[in-house]
């Protein structure tokens, strides 16, 4: 060991015992009221999903009662 390696050593122990007591004050406390996780969006995201498959399936299997292009109207003279 060199000269600053044995000067510094009994300030680090001295460091590391006056720092451990403070280490130990830390308490964990469980919150006053329950936790509460909100699930609704992702509830009302799967909903609007399985009507939009829904409503595709229905389009499909019904091709007249949904046309993809209106039929045009007559232009008024």
């Amino acid at each position: 060991m060199t000269k600053s390696n044995t000067r510094m050593r009994p300030a680090l122990l001295a460091a590391a015992a006056l720092s451990f007591p403070l280490a130990s004050c830390v308490t964990v406390k469980p919150p006053d009221k329950p936790i509460e996780i909100n699930l609704n969006v992702a509830i009302t995201q799967e909903v609007l999903v399985r009507l939009q498959r829904d409503v595709e399936q229905l389009i499909q299997q019904n091709p007249q009662a949904f046309p993809q292009n209106p039929p045009e109207r007559p232009r008024p003279q």
